[in-house]
């Protein structure tokens, strides 16, 4: 079961988009360009959108700078104090800030911040995987939407952070897909969509699948064709379906736009 929703009444009936841009994808000038040109589009069309981003290669590289090593462990980062603090500081400083400015250059305006603020995002710690305690990791248990709703009511397009509060005030790094999928849910979003460096998700052969069902899709988890980040990425959309989002949507180079403005390209995946 996805978080219960804390909020008030969504800010209007029209439909509302969740989209979460990978870390990856941010990484290549010419496909976060493509992207970002793409939600620009569809803003700008009257479309309530609502991004969502990671930044794993900027925290990469951050780490290797600093002289601190990476461990993941399941396709999540395993995170301890120092990580932490790299964390926090790059995805809500360095990249959101970064998306925000790039969005208003294309004519949205936008309100960058993260999880943590108006507690949108709210977390448990995750619980250790095969063995491994994930340290400063945290499990997405509840949305708040009351700040995103006011972004939104404001004309605003709100681009979060996937950084979350938990007990005490701590600060989580928690998986972007994840908390898209939360968010996703809890805004009753009719569409979540995935933008990323990959076409859509592969099967056994490596060619893309274009429909997807929910119980195809157990399958295909179950299945030694699923592999490191695309395992989280595809439990995210299995629990945005379950919880009520109508469709979710993989999309790679190439198909931006076109899922954005027509539904066309990558995997689409639906309840039944």
């Amino acid at each position: 079961m996805w978080p219960r929703r804390d909020g008030g009444p969504l800010v209007n009936a029209s439909p509302l988009w969740v989209v979460k841009l990978g870390g990856s994808l941010l990484e290549d000038s010419s496909l976060r360009s493509s992207a970002l040109e793409a939600v620009a589009a569809a803003a700008t069309k009257g479309g309530r959108i609502v991004v969502v981003h990671g930044g794993g290669k900027e925290i990469d590289r951050n780490l290797a700078a600093l002289g601190i090593p990476k461990r993941t462990q399941g396709g999540l980062r395993v995170t301890d104090g120092r990580t932490l603090d790299v964390v926090v500081a790059v995805l809500t400083g360095t990249v959101n800030k970064s998306l925000v400015g790039q969005l208003e250059e294309r004519g949205v305006r936008s309100a960058g911040f993260c999880g943590a603020d108006g507690e949108t995002l709210w977390a448990e710690y995750h619980a250790p995987v095969d063995g491994v305690d994930l340290g400063y990791v945290g499990r997405v248990t509840r949305c708040r939407t009351t700040l995103v709703e006011a972004v939104l009511g404001a004309g605003l397009l709100p681009v979060i952070a996937s950084v979350a509060v938990g007990r005490e005030g701590v600060l989580l790094n928690v998986n972007a897909d994840s908390a898209a999928s939360a968010l996703a849910a809890s805004l009753r979003a009719s569409r979540l969509v995935f933008l990323t460096d990959v076409e859509g998700v592969l099967d056994a052969s490596g060619r893309v699948v274009e429909r997807l069902t929910a119980s195809a899709a157990r399958e295909l988890l179950d299945s030694p064709a699923v592999s490191g980040g695309m395992r989280p990425k595809l439990q995210s959309c299995l629990e945005a379906l379950a919880a009520g989002v109508g469709e979710v949507v993989v999309a790679g180079p190439g198909r931006h736009a076109t899922v954005l403005s027509d539904g066309i390209g990558g995997t689409h995946l639906v309840a039944a």
